[in-house]
């Protein structure tokens, strides 16, 4: 264990550090020596087609998957050495679906994590969390999810993962189930948001386009490899293979 997180060659604190990560399920191998560091305040966008292991590597972070081999390092403190439980009330997790409790309202959903932690301002941290992502709480805390158009769920479920002042996000494909118009808003959303709190965030999606308009960098992901990371401009300008070459062809993103 680490006494202090290390820094980037630019001087930036490395939140998370990802170092030859392996995993397989079966004879399917998921995770085939991906690495990845992420920067304080940092979006990383992890981009790639199904199977490319982008959720596997993920959900590791949080400990949902548990690695055949590798490390993972979160502010200089190795996973392996935190209990499950408390590391993932640490991290804010926002799945595809939302993942709310559909018998509990709304303000008790948002509060889960600052409860568990023994928070002795759960409630007002979850209506502080909703006015974040543009609720008026008085509207909606004793709502229940199915009353929710999906885009308000997925608003929910993102409060619910500032709720407790999480430092690092992990979203898993937040936009991907809605109507074009919605998940625009939400993009919106998750940008103004990340200005306001400058938490650090892991962004997984399959969709190339939402990776470069959101994140500062670009993990492209291949058979359980990276293929390349690098900011949306030299992404566009410098494909480091064949296949992110490929990636940028197909969503037409090559820069002329």
């Amino acid at each position: 264990m680490e006494d202090r997180p290390p820094t980037t060659h630019e001087g930036k604190r490395v939140a998370l550090e990802l170092s030859g990560l392996e995993k397989s399920f079966g004879n399917h191998r998921a995770l085939d020596g991906a690495s990845l560091s992420v920067s304080a305040g940092e979006c990383v966008a992890i981009v790639g087609e199904s199977g490319s292991g982008k959720t596997t590597m993920l959900r590791s972070i949080n400990r949902l998957v548990e690695l055949d081999a590798g490390s993972i390092v979160i502010n200089g403190r190795s996973i392996g050495n935190e209990d499950p439980t408390h590391l993932r009330r640490s991290l804010g997790y926002v799945p595809q679906d939302g993942g709310l409790m559909p018998h509990w309202r709304v303000l008790r959903n948002v509060a889960l994590v600052p409860w568990l932690c023994a928070m002795p301002d759960a409630d007002s941290r979850a209506r502080n969390a909703l006015r974040t992502v543009g609720f008026d709480p008085s509207e909606v805390d004793d709502r229940w999810p199915h009353e929710l158009s999906g885009g308000q769920r997925q608003r929910v479920a993102m409060a619910r993962a500032l709720a407790a002042g999480q430092a690092c996000l992990l979203l898993d494909e937040p936009f991907g189930a809605l109507d074009a118009i919605t998940r625009s808003e939400l993009q919106r959303t998750f940008q103004e948001i990340r200005k306001q709190s400058g938490f650090t965030a892991i962004l997984v999606t399959h969709d190339l386009r939402e990776a470069v308009s959101l994140g500062d960098r670009v993990a492209v992901m291949y058979r359980g490899r990276i293929e390349q990371v690098a900011s949306p401009d030299e992404l566009r300008s410098n494909p480091a293979t064949p296949y992110v070459a490929k990636l940028l062809a197909y969503a037409d993103m090559v820069k002329q």
